[in-house]
């Protein structure tokens, strides 16, 4: 009985461990809308501290890293764990901005979510119709 309960917690881990990987590739799931003069990123990113978070813009790529510090002095034994240790993420931004004038109007991550408000510019030319 003991190699089969030692061997059904190993495929337990192996299946979370390739949840995991899983999810720090494809995920975490992002929603943009425009508000007013912004565009709004939200991005769902829980268990992690707002310090473990870094962002940065080049042009019209946003990118989110992410790392959790892994507590290794822990005793107990994990039998699964799905949530993800790491985020890179990088993300096209459906707005035009030029190298140089990046700017980002607030950034906050508050109950596993960051939002991030980004101006939008509004160099169109008006067209009449007539």
């Amino acid at each position: 009985m003991g190699l089969a309960r030692h061997m059904a917690k190993e495929v337990m881990r192996e299946i979370g461990n390739k949840s995991r990987e899983f999810y720090e590739f494809v995920l975490p799931p992002v929603d943009m809308h425009l508000e007013k003069n912004n565009l709004v990123i939200t991005v769902d990113i829980p268990g992690f501290n707002k310090d473990d978070i870094k962002l940065t813009i080049h042009g019209n790529i946003l990118s989110i890293k992410a790392e959790k510090k892994i507590n290794a002095t822990s005793k107990d034994e994990i039998i699964c764990n799905q949530r993800p240790n790491i985020i890179d993420k990088k993300i096209r931004l459906p707005i035009k901005i030029k190298e140089g004038e990046e700017k980002v109007n607030s950034a906050k991550y508050i109950d596993g979510v960051l939002t991030i408000k980004i101006p939008t510019l509004t160099t169109g030319k008006p067209i009449s119709i007539e």
